[in-house]
């Protein structure tokens, strides 16, 4: 059993302090988020998404989302392969899933159903 990931689509910072994090980052990249709420910070670079989020846990670091076809496909191959669950399949919002595991050397791992996606 194997997983076809489609590439990189979104890197997500765990943000302790939004709006310190949010300062940096804008003056940082030179733009402003395109979606900016308390519970979420989100900016597009060069296609790619770029998120700010409170919730994350810091000790995770930043976490790297593959596209692929299908999230819970992809989490139920990892676990197959070894892994543990690290966040359910779940829609987030206008048709985006997302889900992670833990590898077995304790990296996680994204995956990510992006409706929306386009590189600019």
């Amino acid at each position: 059993m194997s997983e076809s990931l489609e590439g990189l689509r979104t890197v997500i910072y765990p943000s302790e302090n939004p709006d310190q994090s949010k300062s940096w980052w804008s003056s940082f990249l030179g733009i402003e988020p395109y979606f900016d709420q308390p519970f979420y910070v989100g900016y597009s670079v060069g296609g790619y998404e770029l998120g700010l989020l409170p919730a994350a846990d810091q000790s995770d670091g930043a976490l790297a989302y593959w596209g692929v076809a299908d999230v819970q496909k992809a989490i139920d191959t990892a676990l197959a392969s070894g892994a543990s669950e690290h966040s359910p399949a779940a829609d987030v919002g206008d048709g985006i899933v997302t889900g992670s595991v833990r590898t077995p050397d304790g990296s996680v791992l994204g995956f990510i159903f992006n409706p929306h996606f386009a590189l600019d």
